[in-house]
């Protein structure tokens, strides 16, 4: 019998000591912090784009700032979105699941070399609701018909091996806040060394 393949919420290891903090993701031509069209660009860039697992066709260029100022980690998270060093890029690259993925370019302030948003193209139904710790659904009474059915809070996420295909990355459907990745996806960066990164069983 083949034993099924283990998943992983990945995320941004905030407690290194002396890394970088990222600002939430700009436009190039904003203003700095406080400025009037800072603002505006503020309300204009959609961080749930990047969260609805499709290609998105970004017609300005993106910017981030770093407040405070600190190490570069290869993987690290700006407002729940994935921004990622060009050897991230190498690796899906290598193991052939660029498909799953659009890695959009960015500009970090300081930095001259490449940094991308992960975009993950999969959202998989796939959460295990009797294996979770708690689940709470949205109702008509929040006021958000469109989300009516759709995950309100997920404490110990748990997924569905059998749901979920041959996904290496992706959401998993109505909790879109969290990334997932395989075992052979966690193994790989992890043997690569790209930092920033921690992993927690699902």
């Amino acid at each position: 019998m083949t034993a099924q393949m283990k998943y992983y919420e990945i995320y941004d290891d905030v407690y290194i000591p002396g890394r970088w903090d990222l600002s939430m993701p700009l436009f190039k031509d904003g203003e700095d912090e406080g400025g009037r069209e800072d603002d505006d660009e503020r309300e204009l860039f959609d961080i749930w784009r990047f969260k609805e697992g499709r290609v998105l066709e970004i017609e300005r260029p993106i910017r981030l700032s770093m407040k405070p100022a600190g190490i570069a980690l290869e993987y690290s998270e700006s407002m729940g979105i994935p921004i990622v060093h060009r050897r991230v890029v190498s690796l899906f690259e290598r193991l052939g699941l660029q498909k799953e993925v659009q890695f959009i370019p960015v500009e970090v302030e300081g930095q001259t070399e490449s940094w991308f948003i992960l975009n993950a193209l999969h959202v998989i139904r796939c959460i295990d609701d009797a294996r979770c710790d708690e689940v709470f659904y949205r109702r008509p009474e929040d006021g958000e018909p469109d989300r009516v059915g759709q995950y309100k809070n997920v404490r110990g996420l748990k997924v569905n091996p059998e749901q979920i295909g041959g996904a290496h990355i992706f959401r998993p459907w109505g909790w879109l806040v969290v990334l997932i990745v395989s075992e052979r996806l966690k193994r790989a960066m992890e043997e690569e060394g790209i930092t920033g990164i921690k992993f927690i069983e699902v």
